[in-house]
């Protein structure tokens, strides 16, 4: 049995009313509609405190992720956990999971815009670096305990996630430094 089987298992077991009310309340907060509306948000208030280059990180590595998302899901093509097991009503494919790269690309921008502002051994930069890893771990396995994706999707989506962020941490950082 495959780790995705074992796991898909393992969360049906789990599964009770109350918990999936809260899991399905987390998975909402990671959905494209949540991430878009936070992004827009946090994007005007660092335009507003004139932190353009900030502002140009982290609605870039969302604008470009969301289509790249998108198109790995169209070239894998991955068959999302079958019914009855599946909780919630889906059409597109599961390969990468879109919440866990979505809240990924957030919090790695999040954590590194933090990092810039905060001095070094900053206790409020810690506690918001572990809330912003909580958070993408809750929103991803909540998809998980759904069956809405295979834990391999979460994984990846988590992993391209934050890869992407860094790619455009580098990019603004190189383009910066050449101003």
């Amino acid at each position: 049995m495959s780790i995705d089987t074992t796991t898909l298992d393992g969360v049906v077991e789990l599964r009770e009313p109350t918990l999936t009310a809260v899991v399905t309340a987390v998975t909402h907060t990671g959905g494209t509609v949540a991430v878009a509306v936070v992004t827009t948000a946090l994007t005007m208030l660092m335009l507003r405190a004139g932190r353009r280059d900030d502002a140009l990180l982290l609605s870039a590595t969302i604008l470009t992720g969301w289509p790249l998302m998108s198109l790995l899901k169209l070239q894998f093509g991955r068959e999302r956990p079958p019914q009855p097991a599946r909780l919630v009503e889906l059409t597109t494919h599961s390969f990468p999971s879109g919440h866990a790269m979505m809240t990924a690309m957030l919090a790695t921008v999040l954590a590194v815009v933090i990092a810039r502002q905060s001095p070094p051994g900053s206790r409020r930069a810690l506690v918001a670096y572990c809330a912003l890893g909580a958070y993408t771990l809750a929103v991803g396995l909540s998809r998980v305990y759904l069956a809405a994706h295979w834990l391999t999707d979460v994984v990846a989506g988590w992993l391209l996630g934050s890869l992407w962020a860094l790619l455009w941490v580098g990019l603004i950082t190189r383009v910066r430094a050449r101003l």
